[in-house]
């Protein structure tokens, strides 16, 4: 069977790389259509630059930025709002158009906790996306942003309790909260280690992050065997949409 188109929706540029990289990369290479949507940043900035040259790597082709500016980075879109600003319907139409264009199979974004760290525009990025995800299937909404496409599923990118583990020990000293969900909330998990060598490579290859610390700074300075620990495994939630439902007669839980 062929491989599912996948689209996935992030925040800011370096998320695709560290949450779903070496899915992303996995699916390229078995001949999947694959794509990136990045919610904040200009193109005319060197993060989409980078970001640009992290797609490359992972096969997910040119970037596709909505152009609001990162909520902590005013710098990152001049002249635009910040996404947690920005109207909630103007958002969800901008997504809801490049869902349509690319017309993926599947559709993969942050939990809905934002991640292990819960930036808000990750929070908000979620809300947009499963709003889109639906209305992207209904004609009538949003008739100027192209054809109807009902993707078949949403993944969430999450990490179990148990990746604490990995984790902590890194994120601790930066102060930030790990927002992590039960074990068995847990619906998907994919074993990347075949295509971490990519996911690494997309990583680094955004340079600015790496250059003030973030978390693909964090990655640079760590030796191969703990990379791969922290890396190797990508997890996710499954969420259901209207296309594949069963046929019910009742509410069920």
């Amino acid at each position: 069977m062929p491989v599912p188109s996948l689209l996935a929706v992030f925040a800011h540029p370096d998320d695709e790389s560290l949450v779903a990289g070496g899915t992303l990369a996995r699916h390229a290479a078995a001949g999947a259509r694959t794509a990136v949507v990045t919610t904040t940043w200009a193109a005319d900035t060197p993060r989409a630059a980078e970001l640009a040259d992290a797609l490359h790597i992972l096969g997910a082709g040119r970037p596709r930025l909505l152009g609001y500016a990162d909520s902590r980075a005013p710098r990152s879109a001049p002249g635009s709002p910040r996404l947690c600003d920005a109207p909630l319907d103007e958002a969800v139409g901008a997504l809801v158009a490049q869902i349509r264009d690319f017309r993926p199979d599947i559709v993969v974004t942050h939990d809905a906790y934002g991640g292990l760290t819960g930036h808000e525009d990750h929070v908000h990025t979620h809300r947009v996306t499963l709003l889109a995800a639906h209305a992207a299937g209904l004609e009538r909404l949003y008739p100027d942003a192209g054809e109807p496409w009902q993707p078949s599923a949403l993944y969430l990118s999450t990490h179990p309790h148990s990746a604490v583990r990995a984790w902590g020990g890194h994120l601790a000293p930066t102060g930030k909260t790990m927002l992590t969900v039960p074990d068995d909330r847990v619906t998907t998990t994919v074993d990347v280690t075949g295509w971490l060598d990519r996911k690494i490579a997309a990583v680094l290859a955004h340079r600015t992050e790496v250059e003030r610390g973030a978390a693909p700074g964090l990655i640079a300075a760590l030796p191969a065997p703990e990379r791969e620990r922290l890396l190797g495994t990508e997890w996710y939630i499954r969420h259901g949409l209207v296309a594949k439902a069963p046929r019910e007669t009742e509410l069920k839980p």
